[in-house]
């Protein structure tokens, strides 16, 4: 079938995109789904750093790609085999498929199914190939998603079921920045009532950890962010405290005399991550949720991990298992517990993608939301 998407031709590309339009919107070739496989309707998707990061250049991809990762939408055909979802269903799209079957499927650890790694690494569906094309020359997948277009076929793994009643410009949060904030708070550090937090970052995978720990009954929950307009809205959203990087110090001692209990990384960024390491206390961990570029490297004094307890923690996709996780966090949404409708910074159009890369490369965006088929 044809459809409407935005295309990566060449990375890295060179900033302000809305000049340089490194994402062309134009038309494609789909193939219908296969076995297994699902065709969706896009009604919405987040723009996410992992997005930015395959234009910037910091994440590897082969190209021509179809970017887009966070989304939901309605299922318009089923493929052989698929007996669990139905024509009209409304599916959140996640960003790892999972075979099922490897050791880490089989463990409850989707998120690091080798099948999913290496399809996503390639541009692949996890079923094998691309679906996509152009003129007869293949166009890659992007984390088995490609969302930022009017259809997608993506393996059924990728999607998980939720209620019609659920706005589909919520949903599509739930895919990525929910699924890995909340996730690292839940089930990577499993956070404990009335253990402290502290959230580096605040961009939407920040203020879903920031909401996570606030739903936990974590405190108190320090939100960190140079930027004063997102320390505000992480107030709003569940946070205790918020602040700038300079002001952390003289509010640990107010409120966290002994340091934190957990803290979290959700900027990318190597030396965020040691300034999250350093106000970790004994017996803490420190949790990173972002991906820095892969030259990064980290400097830890190695004694303390030892002598003082401490734990480092990587949460891929939150460590999550979307089909439970993602039901659970609607529950708590629908509760008033999860006010995920407060991430969206705005809804744009395709066309407007590029300049939507903009807006969140300078950080004055949280979520901004693509409606492939109109706003």
């Amino acid at each position: 079938m044809r459809i409407t998407g935005a295309v990566l031709r060449h990375a890295p590309a060179e900033a302000p995109y809305a000049d340089s339009r490194p994402l062309e919107v134009g038309p494609l070739e789909l193939a219908g789904p296969g076995p297994g496989e699902l065709l969706v309707r896009v009604e919405a998707a987040g723009v996410c750093h992992s997005d930015l990061s395959v234009i910037d250049g910091n994440r590897l991809r082969p190209t021509p790609m179809l970017l887009g990762h966070e989304a939901a939408g309605v299922v318009e055909v089923v493929g052989d085999g698929v007996r669990d979802v139905a024509v009209g269903d409304h599916v959140v799209l996640v960003y790892v498929p999972s075979c099922g079957s490897c050791r880490f499927c089989s463990s409850g650890r989707p998120a690091l199914c080798a099948a999913a790694a290496g399809a996503n690494a390639a541009g692949d569906l996890v079923g094998g190939g691309s679906r996509l094309s152009h003129d007869g020359t293949e166009v890659r997948h992007h984390l088995g998603v490609s969302a930022f277009a009017t259809h997608a076929v993506v393996d059924r793994s990728s999607a998980v079921v939720v209620d019609r009643d659920v706005p589909l410009g919520t949903a599509a949060l739930f895919g990525c920045a929910m699924l890995t904030g909340y996730g690292a708070v839940t089930r990577t550090a499993g956070v404990a009532p009335g253990e402290s937090v502290a959230v580096f970052g605040l961009g939407g995978v920040g203020l879903a950890a920031v909401m996570g720990a606030a739903a936990t009954g974590a405190w108190p929950v320090v939100a960190v962010d140079p930027v004063p307009e997102k320390q505000k809205l992480a107030l709003e959203v569940g946070a205790s405290h918020a602040c700038g990087p300079d002001e952390l110090e003289a509010l640990a001692a107010e409120v966290a005399p002994d340091l934190f209990h957990w803290t979290f990384e959700a900027v990318g960024s190597a030396r965020v991550f040691e300034a999250a390491y350093a106000v970790t206390g004994r017996g803490g961990g420190t949790v990173s949720m972002g991906l820095p570029h892969p030259s990064a490297t980290l400097q830890l004094p190695a004694l303390s991990i030892v002598a003082e307890n401490r734990r480092v923690l990587g949460s891929y996709m939150g460590s999550a298992q979307p089909a439970v996780d993602v039901p659970a966090m609607i529950g708590l949404w629908r509760a008033g517990r999860l006010p995920v409708d407060r991430l969206v910074s705005a809804e744009v159009a395709l066309d407007d993608v590029n300049a939507a890369m903009d807006e969140l490369a300078a950080g004055r965006a949280v979520r901004q939301v693509v409606r492939p088929h109109g706003t």
